[in-house]
């Protein structure tokens, strides 16, 4: 949406509180508060802890612009601008953990000092490479004496069950979140929780207990609710006791990543030493020569190992990995050290995130929301083309519409006679892929980008190009 003579362009998934919304203007994030709200961040302002929060990084920076001409609103914000927006679905265990725990002490210090937080929505979160950072500013209110959080509901939707359903029982939690934008429901859960299951820890209160509340109050209003708290004694004490005691239990919910096939894919894959070392030469001299990438794109990222290299030159790197132990490992190893540029996230490069929500474009899909300066896309086209029967073309085409203009793409060819791309054969019918050869493949990649460098490497089973698109 455009408001009329301004130029501005509404962020489509802002407009569930009508109070403020998140607007884009030249390449800036502001977000238009009304009189109330204006009034409550001038508060919010002025206290020592979001200070604190915004000086630590667990807020996303924001400071006070002069008002838009022509738009309702009594103040608008600036936001630092997130490098790569990513979706809940597309985290790992960890992630979403982390991203829990840190919804939880930014509420937890906002009770202690008579704020609370409207919302509780994992959506609300966002990440500076593998530190997350709390982007919805205008979510903090006063907190009133006697109500209890009202983004509990949403909080246990997107956060904590999805962290339950996993820690407790194995499923990976991506599917559920991707196939409701509101989350998980209590009533949903409880099936899977009964027996010895509905005694594990979380599920009596938050899954049992709540979902009965719910069914309960199912035609009673928020001020109904309300006031029978107020009456029952309930306090701004007990509702910073209820956020810690939430803030123990996710502290102690884990799940390692179980062992993967890909897990120690640098060892298994098949390469040579000699093919491993040109292979990394010729990554390193694509993204050191010409301008600095800011975003680079490392599909099928496994453990890292390239996008730690592409990190050397390039601002922000979101590394895309298929499966979810992969990347919670790599996850974890980046949060333990001081790397902040590499952003790490679980999808289906033969089913990428779609948008979704309202209207569908309330989440943007993935190819959407990238735009990359470089691509690298080592080991994965055979995966497509043979692995899922994606047309050559159709992987190519793929490749360069996730680029942007005058950007670079770093691709791997891996030939029919080599290890891999013969395992991946060996499940398919003689002849299916007539046209899986290097020659047509560089053809192909010709006809979208300009390749101004070819390697093959010491095996003589892999093939690597550097191309320019658009060139």
């Amino acid at each position: 949406m455009t408001i009329p003579h301004t130029g501005l362009r509404a962020e489509p998934a802002s407009f569930r509180d009508p109070a403020n919304r998140v607007f884009h203007l030249d390449g800036d994030v502001l977000r238009g508060l009304d009189e109330q709200a204006a009034r409550d961040y001038r508060a919010l302002a002025g206290t020592e802890f979001f200070r604190a929060l915004l000086a630590a990084g667990k807020v996303c920076g924001t400071e006070p612009v002069e008002p838009v001409p022509g738009t309702p609103w009594s103040a608008v914000l600036r936001h630092e601008r997130i490098p790569f927006v990513s979706h809940p679905y597309e985290w790992s265990f960890g992630m979403l953990r982390d991203a829990a725990l840190l919804h939880l002490e930014i509420l937890r210090a906002a009770l202690a000092h008579g704020f609370t937080l409207k919302d509780g929505s994992a959506y609300n979160v966002q990440w500076r490479g593998a530190a997350p950072v709390f982007i919805d500013v205008g979510s903090f209110e006063p907190a009133r004496e006697g109500e209890p959080w009202a983004g509990y509901r949403q909080f246990c939707q997107t956060l904590l069950y999805p962290l339950l359903l996993q820690a407790h029982l194995g499923v990976d939690f991506q599917p559920w979140l991707r196939s409701r934008v509101d989350g998980i429901e209590a009533d949903q859960l409880r099936p899977l929780f009964r027996g010895v299951r509905r005694l594990l820890p979380g599920v009596p209160t938050h899954v049992h207990l709540h979902g009965a509340m719910q069914r309960r109050h199912a035609t009673a209003t928020t001020t109904d609710v309300r006031d029978q708290l107020r009456a029952a004694g309930y306090t701004r004490d007990l509702a910073l006791a209820t956020v810690r005691g939430i803030e123990r239990l996710v502290d102690r919910l884990d799940r390692p990543p179980p062992d993967s096939h890909w897990a120690d894919y640098q060892r298994t894959c098949g390469y040579s030493a000699e093919d491993r070392a040109g292979k990394e030469r010729f990554v390193e001299a694509a993204l050191a020569t010409g301008p600095r990438p800011r975003l680079v794109l490392d599909l099928g990222a496994n453990d890292g190992r390239y996008a730690r290299i592409a990190a050397r030159h390039a601002d922000q790197v979101v590394a895309v990995e298929q499966d979810p132990a992969v990347v919670d490992r790599l996850y974890r190893r980046l949060r333990a050290e001081p790397e902040r540029r590499i952003l790490p996230l679980v999808m289906d490069l033969a089913d990428p995130s779609p948008g979704g929500g309202w209207r569908g474009v309330e989440r943007s899909s993935f190819a959407a929301r990238t735009a990359a300066d470089a691509v690298l896309a080592l080991a994965v086209v055979h995966h497509l083309a043979i692995g899922r029967n994606v047309p050559l073309p159709e992987v190519v085409d793929a490749l360069v519409e996730l680029t942007r203009p005058g950007g670079r793409i770093v691709v791997e060819f891996v030939h029919p006679r080599d290890p891999m791309a013969r395992r991946l054969l060996a499940n398919k019918p003689v002849g299916i892929f007539p046209d899986y050869r290097c020659e047509v493949f560089e053809r192909l990649l010709g006809a979208r980008c300009r390749i101004t460098r070819r390697l093959d490497l010491p095996s003589g089973t892999r093939t690597l190009y550097l191309g320019t698109v658009g060139g």
